[in-house]
């Protein structure tokens, strides 16, 4: 991979505009992400880069006040990147006073060029600090009326040129309810209504892995019935929650244990949407724990 393979954007602009969401919307997108680098390691972290053969071809860094005097050199380590044979994009945000002070008192932290006095003169003096870099832009974004998603895809739109996101990843996660419901769950979704194989002598000490179990759930037509409302509920929501810049889903399948119906049912439609060309992947969070909900072997 050639140097100008490799995209740099430099992210920049007021404190409280929103660069951290910013970055954490680069990382989404599979971008190699540092916070606060000091623009002097600029064009060594580029030679790095070049030197991974191709596994580092996207960077986002963002580089602002917070450097104190390490920001004044910002201009001439972009210049030095230049004649090493790198290209880069340089994406501003700013936002309105008014919301700037609000941002910074919510979040109860001093402005950073300031120790002490009112916030308002350390944005004003920030702004005079930023005016030469914000005039060499190629991305300026007002995040003042912006959500964190309406941010994400203004970034989408300018930055990336209209690049959308490569896939929604779908975990679905098994999980019993007598263990708890899974704190990183978006959506969860009850099976205990499902005939249960634990009652089924030959069934009771196996899981839903095993095809003897996966098939004893599946074949009755309450069960059918499930998953296809089931998919055809996620067709809807998922489309909507990609336009609404959700990156990673996390759906919850529970029966009483987490053994047999929940793992079945979560392998199933795991298989469903993968078959949808979606990026599905199943996850068992209570198949090894037994009744008493000790770790078996």
């Amino acid at each position: 991979m050639g140097k100008n393979d490799i995209k740099f954007v430099i992210i920049t602009g007021l404190s409280g505009a929103g660069k951290t969401q910013a970055i954490r919307c680069f990382e989404d997108m599979g971008y190699f992400c540092i916070d606060n680098m000091p623009p002097n390691l600029i064009p060594k972290f580029a030679d790095l880069c070049s030197q991974t053969s191709g596994q580092i071809n996207k960077v986002a860094l963002v580089i602002d006040i917070r450097g104190g005097g390490f920001f004044d050199a910002l201009f001439e380590s972009l210049k030095i990147l230049v004649e090493i044979g790198f290209s880069y994009e340089i994406l501003f945000l700013e936002a309105s006073d008014d919301v700037l002070i609000k941002r910074f008192k919510e979040t109860r932290r001093r402005h950073p060029m300031l120790q002490e006095g009112r916030i308002i003169d350390g944005i004003k003096v920030e702004r005079q600090k930023l005016e030469k870099i914000k005039a060499k832009s190629d991305h300026i974004i007002d995040t003042t009326n912006l959500t964190p998603s309406q941010l994400k895809q203004e970034i989408i739109k300018r930055v990336i040129k209209g690049k959308k996101l490569e896939k929604i990843i779908i975990t679905i996660l098994s999980f019993g309810f007598k263990h708890g419901i899974p704190l990183d769950a978006d959506l969860v979704f009850d099976v205990r209504f499902l005939p249960n194989p634990y009652y089924i002598e030959e069934l009771k000490t196996a899981s839903g892995q095993d095809e003897k179990v996966y098939e004893y759930v599946l074949k009755w037509p309450i069960a059918q019935i499930f998953l296809e409302k089931l998919l055809d509920l996620l067709e809807f929501l998922i489309p909507h929650y990609i336009q609404e810049g959700k990156t990673h889903l996390v759906i919850g399948i529970g029966c009483t244990g987490g053994r047999h119906r929940s793992v079945a049912i979560a392998r199933r439609l795991t298989q469903l949407l993968q078959q949808k060309s979606l990026s599905a992947i199943v996850e068992h969070r209570d198949i090894y724990q037994d009744v008493k909900g000790e770790v078996t072997p």
